[in-house]
């Protein structure tokens, strides 16, 4: 038994018009946690994150709280990418569906994802 699990993904070769859509990155937070068995504690936030002038070209950055923890969206439209995490102290997360979920909504052409069990020497004794 672990305390939670933890989803990173990174897509890559994603439509840039759908990732420079604050819409859509707001749509997703709000209803993933819903259809992943979550739920959310305050609306989500979907914030413009400016050129840095450095290797971020800006984007979308969102971010919902959830009472299992948390989901992040980061998009970078100008390189086709998303960075996204889903964090949560259920056990048991559908990660194909998640991946598939992200794929399809930013028409992403690859993605990398690592899975971590967080909390392995939790006990709630």
């Amino acid at each position: 038994m672990h305390f939670g699990e933890h989803l990173t993904i990174d897509g890559y070769g994603g439509s840039k018009e759908k990732l420079n859509n604050k819409e859509l990155v707001l749509e997703c937070l709000n209803e993933l946690p819903e259809q992943l068995g979550m739920h959310k504690l305050a609306e989500p936030v979907v914030y413009s994150a400016p050129n840095n002038d450095k290797k971020d070209p800006g984007g979308w950055s969102g971010f919902v709280v959830i009472a299992e923890s948390h989901i992040s969206i980061h998009t970078f439209p100008d390189n086709g990418f998303l960075s996204a995490d889903v964090y949560t102290c259920k056990n048991g997360m559908d990660n194909e569906f998640i991946l598939n979920y992200f794929k399809e909504k930013f028409d992403l052409q690859d993605i990398e994802h690592n899975f971590i069990k967080r909390g392995t020497r939790y006990s709630n004794d």
